[in-house]
């Protein structure tokens, strides 16, 4: 074995001599900057590469300039992300975004030179002694949700804990932090695992696996082998979902720590090493000394209810799979409740925008592909659906042909509105739909007039529009405030 992978393979905590070590950081995004400005503490030699150059007075730029006065090179454009530079290289650190056949990351390869993710760099700057156990989330969809819920159930039983991850804080900048946590709750995507190597979670939970990213990684096989990776490891408990057979056989498949136990969340009634639903009540079928005869209560749907009459199925889900990571680190029943009670979702997540003439209007604009608007319907008796964006090549068909039963009309805008229209044709031809071709500022208060048109008294109006946004807006985030918007202008017409 050569001198650089034995040093690698030393670096196992944040005390360890990074110093000299040749790091190219591929991208100057959230988990560039945070990955480069952690190497660079430590004495490391760092080559930060982007094939954007920084516009004057952006983020970026500012990223550069702190990184410069650092003591980082930095080199933009095409020709620094198409190959390795003329200078030795020890390691490459590279953004989640960056496809494994990348020219650069390829060169990578193909020179022997191992490539991380951010994760796997701030796993390795651990603290030596001590370090905060991880908690992993992924999945194709709920994760956010799942982490949040979970970092306030750790919270609630006493813990200094916080979320990290794929949204919110870079993981290192919480492993870092100078005030350490007592746990972390970790959001991972299929990106980052795919370039983890090392982690060794005290639990984790892949929530489910759908047609998502297939483009990044070249097959649904090998998207669900990187979700799969979330379990690797992994100390005390593996969390899967009964409803989805993919999540089990990952778990059967995984390499894990000695001990280790399975254990599944159900909407249904929990079986042995199972949190599942008992009429209104989330119950403990894993984690209590006598699970064969008994369960522990932990919540109700009181405790998850929000403005929503009842919670959506998907949010029980995310729910029982948090209380699950978090009681495999011993919080107790009493917290996972009043961690459910503090949660406040996230916005453009099944969000009520209020109650305009009957109608609730209800803003779910993260649904951003096939399997999130699925969850979406499935919460509502008779809806009509807001559709349409940026479809990334996903099949519509699978969807629309569940949700035929709850469609009172349909609603579409955005670029690939047809492709959920032909389905509508094959699958539910007598399903009104209104296409709305407009994309300019106006479109959403058309789209809501219409949605207004073919809803009843009592009826959901539905924003899950199983796309991605940028064809008309900056993000899903401006799409769910402009369709909240139209419907307040709405109301405040009479």
């Amino acid at each position: 074995m050569s001198e650089v992978p034995d040093r690698l393979g030393g670096l196992t905590h944040a005390g360890a001599d990074w110093s000299g070590l040749r790091v190219v950081v591929a991208g100057l995004g959230v988990s560039g900057f945070a990955a480069a400005d952690a190497l660079l503490e430590r004495g490391a030699d760092v080559l930060v590469v982007d094939g954007r150059t920084p516009e004057d007075g952006s983020v970026m730029a500012e990223r550069a300039r702190i990184l410069d006065i650092l003591g980082a090179r930095l080199a933009y454009g095409d020709d620094a992300v198409s190959a390795l530079p003329d200078s030795a290289v020890d390691l490459v650190v590279t953004s989640p975004g960056w496809r494994p056949d990348q020219p650069l990351l390829v060169a990578a390869a193909g020179s022997g030179v191992p490539v991380w993710g951010e994760v796997e760099l701030a796993w390795r700057m651990r603290a030596r002694e001590g370090a905060a156990p991880w908690l992993t989330v992924t999945g194709t969809n709920g994760k956010t949700t799942t982490v949040q819920m979970l970092a306030s159930m750790l919270r609630a039983a006493g813990l200094r804990a916080t979320s990290a991850g794929n949204v919110g804080t870079p993981i290192l900048e919480a492993v870092l932090h100078p005030e350490p946590f007592d746990v972390i709750a970790v959001e991972l995507s299929s990106f980052q695992l795919h370039w983890s190597h090392s982690l060794a979670p005290r639990a984790s939970v892949c929530l489910n696996i759908a047609p998502d990213h297939v483009d990044w990684h070249g097959s649904l096989d090998e998207y669900a082998l990187a979700k799969g990776k979330v379990y690797a490891g992994t100390e005390v408990a593996c969390v899967y979902n009964v409803e989805d057979e993919r999540t089990r056989r990952l778990v059967e498949d995984a390499e894990v720590q000695e001990g280790c136990r399975a254990v599944g969340f159900t909407l249904g009634v929990p079986g042995l090493s199972e949190v599942g639903v008992v009429d209104d009540v989330l119950a403990d079928r894993a984690f209590v000394e006598e699970r064969r005869t008994s369960a522990a209560e932990l919540a109700t749907f009181d405790d998850l209810r929000g403005e929503a009459p009842e919670p959506a199925p998907h949010l029980v889900a995310n729910a029982l799979a948090a209380a699950a990571l978090a009681r495999a680190h011993g919080v107790p029943a009493g917290a996972v409740r009043a961690g459910l009670r503090a949660f406040v979702p996230e916005p453009h997540r099944i969000a009520e925008v209020g109650t305009v003439r009957g109608i609730r209007w209800v803003d779910d604009s993260k649904a951003t592909n096939p399997h999130a608007a699925r969850a979406s319907l499935a919460a509502y008796e008779h809806v009509v659906w807001v559709a349409g964006g940026l479809l990334k090549g996903a099949d519509v068909d699978e969807l629309v042909r569940g949700a035929v039963a709850r469609l009172r009309g349909v609603v579409l805008l955005g670029r690939d509105r047809s492709a959920i229209s032909d389905a509508l044709a094959r699958h539910a031809p007598d399903v009104p739909v209104v296409d709305v071709a407009r994309t300019d500022t106006g479109a959403m208060d058309q789209v809501v007039r219409e949605a207004l048109a073919l809803a009843r008294e009592g009826d959901v109006v539905l924003l899950a529009p199983a796309a991605a946004s940028m064809d008309m807006f900056a993000d899903y985030g401006a799409r769910g405030d402009a369709f909240a918007s139209a419907v307040h202008r709405l109301a405040d017409a009479g």
